[in-house]
């Protein structure tokens, strides 16, 4: 696993021993970008942004935020094997004062309450089995933690048959192999 593209292109990810955790596929990454850059349907830039990782792993997708010129990126990850390698792979990168780490359980009442930034982007790389998606988006829309036109974009397995919220607009649904990348917007 590496970094794609931007001031880091070419630097390599660590990985974590346990098989707990699913690193985002270089291959499917690259694809999520190509989509965020090139598509006629998104109006934000990764440049200047502000983006909030939730299930972050190693870091993957914010850490090539970063180094693709994001202004700050927040990491939401409570598996203690996993943040520590996302704890080195920040610091590896020279990233620490661009990066903030909080180490909650996403649906421990009130957990959002320390993303305080507004974001362009969320990205969430839900665990496979995860059956409290509409309850996240739902509770991701109530903080109000996300700036206007902001992206939501959620990785998946391609066979999960998901409930979103209504005011969910899905703008862009691909399937990649066994995974699915959704980008929406409320």
């Amino acid at each position: 696993m590496r970094i794609i593209r931007g001031f880091k292109k070419g630097k390599r990810l660590l990985l974590p021993d346990n098989k707990n955790t699913r690193p985002l596929k270089d291959i499917f990454k690259e694809a999520i970008f190509n989509i965020l850059e090139h598509s006629n349907q998104i109006k934000i830039k990764i440049n200047g942004s502000n983006v909030l990782d939730l299930f972050a792993g190693v870091g993957s997708f914010g850490l090539e935020c970063l180094s693709r010129g994001a202004n700050k990126v927040v990491f939401f990850e409570n598996s203690n094997l996993t943040l520590k390698v996302l704890k080195k792979n920040i610091q590896n990168l020279n990233y620490v004062d661009k990066s903030e780490i909080f180490e909650k359980d996403l649906y421990k009442k009130e957990a959002l309450k320390y993303a305080e930034n507004s974001f362009n982007f969320v990205f969430i790389d839900f665990p496979f089995k995860e059956t409290k998606v509409f309850e996240l988006l739902c509770e991701i829309k109530k903080k109000k933690i996300l700036k206007k036109k902001a992206l939501i974009i959620f990785h998946r397995f391609w066979k999960s048959k998901d409930k979103l919220p209504k005011e969910f607009n899905v703008l862009i649904q691909k399937k990649y192999s066994k995974s699915k990348l959704i980008i929406g917007s409320f």
